[in-house]
């Protein structure tokens, strides 16, 4: 009896089987990714956010400390900020920066400051950062300097 019987049945897959499972994965793997790049410069815009909040604190803890006025610069054109003694700091790329400041502050039309005090104080102002259609407002209070975050709803 021969061993290979022309009459039984073949077992595997056809090749077009085969290059329809690879197309489904390759079309998963594609929106999987995407996901997971719109998260990360989400995630990448909260931390700058939040970086940007600890150097406006910074700055107000520097003028307390060293008795003196303190300047904390934003320069939308370029996507960054300063604080004072620190190295200017870029946003990842997609950010958007706005800023709400007082009219004595602006250096030019894409620069401008925030002024703290040796009392604690400052000029005040806000900063939002856009990306993915998300905002992220950093809000500087006037009267006792304190920065916050907050996270605005989607509309």
């Amino acid at each position: 009896m021969n061993r290979f019987n022309s009459m039984a049945p073949q077992r595997g897959f056809t090749l077009v089987e085969v290059l329809v499972v690879m197309l489904i994965m390759a079309l998963v793997l594609g929106l999987i990714s995407t996901s997971l790049s719109r998260s990360i410069s989400g995630a990448q815009a909260r931390e700058s956010a939040r970086n940007m909040v600890a150097a406006l604190r910074f700055t107000r803890t520097q003028a307390i400390l060293q008795k003196s006025e303190q300047v904390f610069t934003v320069n939308l054109a370029q996507r960054s900020y300063q604080a004072p003694g620190r190295r200017v700091v870029a946003l990842p790329e997609g950010v958007e920066l706005q800023l709400t400041t007082a009219a004595s502050e602006l250096v030019s039309d894409d620069v401008g400051r925030i002024r703290f005090f040796p009392d604690g104080g400052s000029t005040g102002g806000r900063i939002d950062l856009l990306v993915n259609e998300r905002e992220y407002v950093v809000n500087v209070v006037w009267l006792t300097g304190e920065a916050n975050l907050e996270f605005a709803d989607d509309a």
